[in-house]
């Protein structure tokens, strides 16, 4: 059986790309989640993900291991996903063009993704995309009211990555090889997507033109 699952890591990867990710629908969320290899205390003696882990931070505080990047639509499915290591920034999956292909319209995010830079690139290939100020900020935001109706409904991905880890346990500090690592990635991710019920939302907001402001 294991030496099946080595044999299987590009035909899992190729079907999950192509046939097992859902489609944008204009309404997109962008967030990232650590993924341990090991705990504080094993970072010296690991070996297995020597040349892939690195040491990141998260609200949690250090971790060793990698980031999990992933797009979801408003329905809950996952639109696309990246794996990078712990201390890549998660502005970066959104600088290349293989990630971002498959969106359109509004995509929101934390205040981590707030950059001018990132906005004009973004906006320049048909993406909106859509954070809160930082408290220091003293610009004032003219928002329509439906996206900061989606801006409060964020946290729906953090449901989704609570799903990934303690039901399809995407995160296992166990594997001995980088080959079974990936393919456990891909199949929880697959089998998330192929769930009856997702974490989602239904949109019964009236767009009107109403607006907000932020101070």
């Amino acid at each position: 059986m294991v030496e099946l699952k080595s044999t299987s890591f590009i035909p899992m990867m190729i079907y999950l790309k192509t046939k097992g990710l859902a489609d944008c629908t204009g309404i997109s969320f962008i967030d990232s989640t650590p993924l341990r290899v090991c705990g504080k205390r094993r970072i010296h003696q690991h070996k297995t993900f020597k040349n892939l882990a690195q040491r990141g931070q998260c609200s949690l505080g250090w971790f060793y291991g990698s980031k999990l990047h992933i797009v979801i639509n408003d329905c809950g499915g996952v639109i696309d996903f990246m794996r990078t290591p712990a201390n890549v920034h998660d502005t970066s999956p959104l600088k290349m063009k293989g990630f971002i292909n498959k969106l359109y319209g509004k995509l929101f995010g934390d205040i981590g993704y707030l950059s001018k830079e990132l906005f004009h690139n973004l906006f320049s290939n048909g993406i909106h995309l859509v954070t809160k100020l930082r408290k220091n900020m003293k610009t004032k935001l003219v928002t329509p009211i439906q996206d900061a109706f989606y801006l409060r409904k964020r946290a729906i991905i953090e449901t989704i990555f609570d799903q990934l880890k303690n039901i399809f346990q995407i995160e296992y500090s166990r594997n001995r090889s980088q080959v079974n690592y990936f393919n456990n990635v891909f199949s929880a991710l697959m089998a998330y997507n192929f769930a009856d019920k997702k974490p989602s939302f239904k949109n019964n907001f009236v767009d009107t033109k109403q607006i907000i402001i932020f101070q």
